[in-house]
């Protein structure tokens, strides 16, 4: 499963980022490129379906810090440390002893001052990390008094914004350049970020397998033969076990599968086409039945999996259904939903309004869930956004008609119903 990654930044360190990941296949990068920082938030808004967020700056950061956790918004930004503060001092006149400086926490410039030796250069530090009401105007008129006040040559900033406005006042202005070591690293504390949380899940999997008519192939071809495609089918789920990280159980015509995260993610994103029910049938050259089951407990899980293998029992071909928590039923799988993708990309952009990026997003999620009824929790799960964000993305999308209501579910003895939506095509 890629991670998705919104990256919240100027288009030079937008292009950085992007050139950075190119070769990574475990990663997608949704730029969201601003020109004036108070578009920030609006920009937020329209990240619903990414993994987490990154802000390539302090700057974003800054205006950005109040919504995300109000928000609780998971997040990481790309750190403004001694190594960014070393090599930007290094880019400086050797002969520059009288400077101001602003950036989050002093205690970064503390260091580099005493590793270089640098006690007599006069240097005057502004640390913004740990103020609540922080503006660009602060940040401008400390840099703008000591120039006024005769005791600084230079203005050493972290944003490009108090550069531009410096260099307005005439006041001699750099920013500090970014180091590629330390965007690599926010881009993999994200990643890891996301992968971390996805393995906290504890949702369980279970899954039954059975060749159908069982008994009368032992009737017709004799027990050697019904024992011969047991045993095909018993390597064919070892494999598949290995693949899935999940662990493989037999009694006598019925195979029983547990696993966890691994299992759960191959299930969703074969939807459409599941190979492991082509693969058993091109190898028996008879059909089966699959159920899987989710749940937060094993038990939960094995209960699940039946309703889904009994759900198998009215069709003579080779099927799979999932039951979910919700005791959702999900199927058959491996059975293609088809649906106009250019109408939908079309009401999405002109309808719902939304960008690109969470148009594609979207796209993605209903191929991916075959085009099944789905829930706001699903939007929340799919993406790992809160589910107050879900619930904005299907308010516009109810609102331009993309989608419509089919019905409710109530998987939980208590609580109010959640409403099930579908494409409206």
């Amino acid at each position: 499963m890629r991670v998705k990654i919104a990256v919240f930044g100027r288009k030079e360190i937008m292009d950085r980022i992007i050139e950075l990941v190119d070769e990574r296949n475990d990663l997608e990068i949704i730029p969201f490129t601003y020109v004036n920082v108070k578009d920030l938030n609006a920009l937020i808004d329209k990240a619903l379906m990414c993994d987490i967020y990154l802000f390539a700056g302090a700057l974003p950061y800054l205006y950005a810090y109040e919504k995300i956790n109000k928000k609780r918004l998971p997040f990481v930004q790309v750190i403004f440390d001694e190594y960014m503060i070393l090599t930007s001092l290094y880019r400086l006149k050797n002969d520059l002893k009288r400077f101001s400086i602003d950036v989050s926490d002093h205690v970064h410039v503390n260091k580099v001052v005493g590793e270089l030796e640098m006690d007599e250069k006069e240097i005057y530090t502004f640390e913004f990390g740990k103020e609540s009401d922080i503006t660009i105007d602060k940040i401008v008129k400390h840099h703008h008094d000591l120039w006024n006040e005769g005791k600084i040559d230079h203005a050493l900033t972290s944003m490009d914004e108090v550069e531009q406005r410096l260099s307005k006042l005439e006041i001699p202005a750099s920013c500090m350049t970014i180091p590629n070591l330390n965007l690599e690293h926010a881009i993999d504390q994200a990643a890891s970020t996301v992968r971390l949380n996805q393995s906290k899940s504890p949702q369980i999997v279970s899954g039954h397998v059975r060749i159908q008519h069982l008994e009368a192939i032992t009737k017709e071809k004799g027990a050697s033969a019904a024992n011969e495609l047991l045993l095909k089918l018993h390597h064919m789920l070892l494999k598949f076990g290995r693949k899935t990280d999940s662990s493989v159980l037999s009694n006598h015509n019925q195979f029983v599968l547990f696993g966890t995260r691994s299992l759960q993610d191959h299930i969703t994103k074969h939807y459409r086409d599941f190979p492991l029910i082509r693969e058993i049938e091109e190898t028996l050259e008879t059909p089966v039945d699959i159920g899987f089951g989710l749940g937060l407990t094993a038990k939960q899980a094995e209960d699940h999996a039946k309703l889904a293998l009994d759900r198998g029992e009215q069709t003579e071909i080779s099927n799979c259904y999932i039951v979910n928590d919700r005791q959702d039923t999900i199927g058959p799988l491996g059975i293609k939903k088809q649906f106009d993708t250019t109408r939908l990309y079309h009401s999405l952009i002109h309808k719902a309004q939304l960008n690109n990026e969470l148009s594609y997003n979207f796209l993605d999620f209903i191929t991916v869930r075959n085009n099944e009824p789905f829930s706001s929790n699903d939007i929340a799960s799919y993406y790992n956004v809160t589910k107050r964000s879900a619930e904005r993305t299907i308010n516009k999308l109810l609102s331009g008609e993309v989608i419509i209501a089919v019905g409710e579910e109530k998987p939980y003895a208590r609580g109010r119903p959640r409403k099930l939506f579908t494409l409206n095509q």
